[in-house]
């Protein structure tokens, strides 16, 4: 069966149809709003290749992509330079999934994707609440006057959840303005992943839980291929362990964004999204 919005392509161990699958996976390649580096419109589509690098087995949690029923739908196709359509369309695509009665795993892109995500998935869980890994807080009300760019993200997103709803991990680079919103609209845990992530599993317990993980709240020594690095950041044996602790959480759609591998020769960056894609799809799947 084809789908609307999307062209198709396959991630390793995601041959199943549209019909019968749980987890629709797509790319979103948009890269309009960034404030450094672009290039991460063309990480869908490089961590794909990688993904041949890869084994669908887990050693980790004795799993493996081809036990769950995911379905590769491509790309989202947008139109370059207009953000206010590509929003849309993105919110569509989601919708598309969503309505299908399926969960959705988005690779981006800029991490402005995750608001039409988000305002797609909270129509149907209005007590939604947001995990965000990430190396900024995103909480920007603007960005040089703009107010939808991948610095105002979760901003942007705090207008579509509940107070106390948003969940920031790993966060090392924001400004004072964004620390002060941050502790009063949600629970920030800054520097850290796993240790604080582990001591809230309980509060997530049984709550819808979306999860948006920014890439590069992994150190750039483990994790060079994104556009704004901030050193600092955690390995990349703990990010993969913090998406294996998604487990047993009702993750009902999940984003990894700013992946671009196109600034990394070695492709150790699209390997390791790949990775990231399939342990947090074992876990969560």
């Amino acid at each position: 069966m084809t789908t609307p919005f999307f062209r198709t392509d396959r991630f390793l161990g995601m041959d199943a149809d549209f019909a019968r699958a749980a987890w629709v996976y797509f790319g979103i390649p948009m890269d309009f709003t960034v404030s450094f580096q672009p290039g991460s419109r063309f990480g869908p589509a490089r961590v794909r290749e990688a993904s041949y690098a890869i084994e669908t087995y887990s050693m980790a949690q004795d799993r493996d992509l081809e036990e769950l029923a995911v379905h590769d739908a491509g790309e989202v196709e947008l139109p370059f330079g207009n953000v206010a359509e590509s929003l849309l369309r993105i919110n569509q695509a989601a919708e598309t999934v969503l309505g299908a009665d399926k969960k959705f795993f988005a690779l981006g892109g800029e991490h402005l994707v995750t608001l039409p995500l988000i305002q797609a998935v909270v129509k149907r869980y209005p007590d939604l609440v947001v995990v965000h890994f990430d190396a900024h807080a995103d909480l920007r009300d603007d960005y040089m006057g703009e107010s939808l760019s991948h610095a105002t993200v979760l901003r942007r997103v705090c207008e579509w959840i509940q107070p106390g709803h948003l969940y920031q991990f790993g966060i090392r680079s924001a400004t004072r303005e964004e620390v002060r919103f941050a502790r009063e609209f949600g629970h920030f845990y800054p520097q850290e992943v796993v240790r604080p992530l582990k001591q809230v599993l309980g509060e997530l317990q049984g709550k819808p839980v979306y999860v948006t993980m920014d890439i590069d709240v992994i150190d750039p020594a483990f994790m060079p291929g994104t556009g704004t690095p901030e050193p600092g950041g955690i390995s990349s044996r703990e990010a993969l362990e913090a998406v294996a602790l998604l487990k047993g959480l009702n993750v009902v759609s999940m984003d990894l964004v700013e992946t671009m591998p196109a600034h990394d020769l070695s492709q150790r960056s699209a390997v390791l999204a790949a990775k990231l894609v399939r342990e947090a799809l074992v876990a969560i799947g």
